[in-house]
């Protein structure tokens, strides 16, 4: 994590120096123009009538080249120097990221059944994120057959989805109008979001949407029990309409972060009615490799500087443990108090009389001790 740091501690500062470097652009660039023009102005008004310039106007025109010259200079250096910073964002990816992973790998790992779940991961993904025609292209290339009724719902999420992002909710309300009893069986409350932020567009809209707004209160009725509370905010706002919500004590009901929010959640309500993860499996093994390549990276190199190559043979597990943190915990893992391992299908926890838990194996080597 320490060079991620660093990678982007360069990065910001090549982002500062570009947003620094395109305000001083625009100032310099404004100022000349209505320098220039004042002096077309001043020439138009002073000029003789047989064209020449006077001597005085002739000496402010070269002032004014000089200064567009040195301007000119200037942001050219300024821009070298943003290329030397941009330079040293390659060179810090280089020096704190190892671009040979290859002593990480293991031999054999992908082989044609692998290969298949791989393939079959990065066109779930690419669903997911509404690259239909990359995934499909995939598919062609890889031989995988994919059933249309496995593309559909992506298809749909994204559409959805998409217009949740420029703020329209209609095919989200009727999505989540056509799903409500599976929606309320998990206690969502996805569609009560998305006639709340519906009921607050209607309210930005003021006195000319009050009858709308009110017809459309009815909407709140199946969701009373449980979110009483805030339609009574919802209900209380409508006194302000005349002098517009944003003037009044409901100015929370405006919160751009609350679109971000119902994105949020109807990609977890939608991928848990499908049987989904919310994150892409693939992102999350990326993220996962991502965490866990630097120490892997390091005793690799310790395991072949100190020629014990036989630690680390085996393609299902690993030399040491890696803490990919809580984001990464999907299930629990119970390891053997007694033999340090991590039991498995063929290996099972197993309880004692007094109540201990350890694994099989070691329950048959006490048997087979003196113990």
């Amino acid at each position: 994590m320490d060079q991620c740091v660093t990678v982007e501690r360069e990065l910001e500062k090549v982002l500062q120096k570009f947003s620094g470097y395109g305000q001083l652009c625009e100032r310099s660039l404004e100022e000349l123009i209505q320098y220039a023009g004042g002096l077309r102005r001043e020439i138009l008004q002073t000029e003789n009538q047989d064209g020449d310039l006077s001597g005085t106007i002739s000496l402010v025109m070269t002032q004014c080249c000089k200064r567009i010259k040195d301007t000119v200079q200037k942001l050219a250096s300024d821009h070298k120097d943003i290329h030397s910073s941009v330079s040293r964002v390659g060179k810090a990816i280089d020096k704190n990221f190892d671009s040979d992973i290859s002593s990480v790998g293991i031999d054999g790992c992908w082989q044609a059944d692998s290969q298949r779940i791989l393939n079959e991961v990065m066109v779930e993904h690419f669903f997911r994120q509404g690259m239909l025609d990359v995934a499909e292209e995939l598919c062609q290339e890889s031989g995988l057959s994919i059933d249309q009724s496995q593309k559909e719902p992506f298809v749909e999420l994204n559409r959805i989805l998409e217009a949740l992002k420029v703020r329209v909710l209609r095919p989200a309300l009727e999505w989540a109008v056509s799903n409500r009893e599976m929606l309320m069986a998990q206690n969502s409350s996805l569609e009560f979001k998305l006639h709340r932020l519906y009921f607050i567009s209607l309210l930005m809209g003021g006195t000319a949407n009050q009858r709308e707004a009110l017809q459309y209160a009815k909407n709140f009725q199946p969701f009373a029990l449980n979110h009483q509370k805030d339609i009574q905010v919802l209900m209380g706002s409508l006194v302000y309409l005349r002098q517009g919500i944003e003037n009044s004590p409901y100015v929370h009901l405006l919160d751009a972060n609350q679109w971000a929010d119902i994105c949020d959640i109807f990609t977890r309500d939608a991928c848990a009615l499908l049987g989904l993860s919310v994150e892409s499996p693939l992102s999350v093994s990326f993220s996962a490799g991502c965490v866990a390549l630097p120490a892997l990276i390091n005793i690799k190199a310790v395991i072949e500087q100190r020629q014990c190559t036989g630690v680390w043979n085996q393609k299902d597990e690993l030399p040491i443990e890696v803490d990919l943190g809580k984001k990464c915990w999907y299930h629990s893992i119970f390891a053997c108090p007694i033999l340090r391992q991590q039991t498995t299908d063929n290996n099972p926890p197993m309880k004692l009389v007094c109540g201990h838990i350890i694994s099989r194996d070691a329950l048959n080597k006490m048997f087979n001790g003196s113990k």
